[in-house]
């Protein structure tokens, strides 16, 4: 069968994050919940549809990035949907300035895209907290922002956002402004538009509202004055006001804090007692180094599907010539991208960058040895002490190992029946540093 190759190139792009709304994306779908170890859509869905789906309810969610976690929203948000929920959700970074963030930015971002999603369907709240807010504001930025008509409530948010967006100068002075207010914006974001809006919902038959915010696990490192990290002021100092806001919430965090001193205040402010879901890696292999065939088996069908998505699945296994020229090539593949579903993918479009399919041994070994060389330019000899640590140990320990090793994604983690492990980066296993020091062990 001949691969068409435009929508191969484009099923292959990393950036993409599918959507399982969408009958097109939902071929290529692929489940790894049972090779990830745990089955994360399905416990933030109970947690809300069976165990409290009339009082608000606040979950956190994090991982690597790119390791799948917004396609996985996506189908929670499907899922929801079906289950009778309004599900507004949306990709944060897209709203805001992720290395410039504060609480107040956050709150009237939800504020700002729950009315958009409301006035969508034609249920147009009018906030009378906000018109005197917007009018306040509109004379401190000295721009005009009225609610008046039919004037949407979204719209004043989206100007005040605008207005500010490319001026950190008078974003912070908004920001001073908005501080000693940050209460009554939540009790007017409480009171005037969540729980009209769930009024309103469950007046034409739904649920109930939830909200997702993607991409907070993007928020920058940055020192702050007070020597906090902008996601320790974020998601600790201010947790407890960003789960005060009264509907279903979901919530992605940087996974560094998973791993911070204050994880348990972390747990407690934001998450409400409840620990953070993490999305390990689909698990490509084992705790010693051998293939883990049911992970493989998962990230074979993942490449074939975005090349054959109308073929069925035992089907596919046989096209794989049409793919590679040696069909060890594609287990070659799998297991170099350490189960990171970004990674994969990008080493295929890389793959695709340089030839049409099938694609040569020596294509995809040239693209392998590019990614893993721009690997050891980031390692300092420190930096490999540590990963002889993980290598030796398979664990890591502490915020600082890290922000150093898994943020830069020279070491995955992993679950399997044990429980969570850590592995090096496969591209780094093959270097010779590294197979001295298995070869030591």
């Amino acid at each position: 069968m001949k691969i068409n190759l435009s929508r191969f190139f484009k099923a292959c792009n990393p950036s993409k994050t599918l959507v399982a709304g969408d009958p097109t994306d939902r071929q290529y779908y692929i489940d790894f919940s049972d090779v990830r170890g745990c089955k994360i859509v399905e416990e933030l869905q109970r947690t809300i549809v069976r165990i409290s789906p009339d009082e608000p309810t606040c979950q956190l969610f994090t991982g690597h990035i790119g390791c799948g976690k917004s396609t996985e929203l996506q189908r929670l948000k499907a899922e929801l949907e079906l289950a009778g929920f309004h599900v507004v959700y949306f990709e944060s970074s897209q709203d805001l300035d992720m290395a410039d963030l504060d609480i107040s930015d956050i709150l009237l971002s939800v504020a700002r895209q729950v009315s958009a999603s409301l006035e969508a369907i034609n249920i147009k709240l009018k906030p009378g907290y906000f018109t005197n807010l917007f009018k306040e504001i509109g004379d401190f930025l000295q721009t005009p922002i009225e609610l008046s008509g039919e004037a949407e409530f979204s719209l004043g948010i989206a100007k005040i956002s605008t207005k500010t967006k490319d001026s950190p100068q008078l974003r912070n002075q908004l920001r001073q402004y908005l501080e000693p207010r940050t209460n009554s914006i939540l009790q007017a974001i409480n009171e005037e538009v969540l729980d009209k809006a769930i009024e309103q919902l469950k007046l034409r038959g739904q649920k109930g509202l939830v909200v997702i915010v993607d991409n907070l696990d993007r928020v920058d490192m940055r020192p702050l004055a007070s020597g906090r990290s902008q996601p320790e002021y974020l998601f600790i100092d201010r947790g407890e006001q960003l789960r005060r806001l009264k509907c279903h919430l979901v919530y992605t965090i940087p996974l560094t804090l998973i791993f911070s001193n204050e994880y348990e205040t972390l747990k407690n402010r934001l998450g409400g007692g409840i620990a953070p879901k993490v999305l390990p890696m689909v698990l490509v292999r084992q705790r010693d180094g051998r293939d883990y065939e049911p992970g493989m088996s998962l990230l074979r069908q993942l490449v074939l599907a975005r090349a054959f998505p109308e073929i069925p699945w035992n089907a596919r296994l046989g096209l794989i010539g049409q793919l590679f020229h040696h069909p060890e090539s594609l287990d070659r593949l799998c297991r170099v991208s350490g189960g990171h579903i970004r990674n994969l993918l990008g080493l295929l479009y890389s793959c695709l960058q340089r030839q049409d399919p099938p694609f040569s041994e020596d294509c995809l070994e040239a693209v392998i040895k590019d990614y893993r060389d721009d690997l050891l330019l980031a390692i300092n000899e420190e930096e490999w002490q540590l990963l002889e640590e993980v290598v030796n140990q398979q664990s890591v320990k502490g915020e600082s190992d890290y922000q150093r090793l898994l943020r830069s994604m020279f070491v995955f983690e992993y679950r399997d029946l044990v429980g969570r492990w850590f592995g090096i980066s496969p591209a780094l296993a093959e270097t010779e540093r590294v197979i001295a020091w298995q070869r030591n062990k």
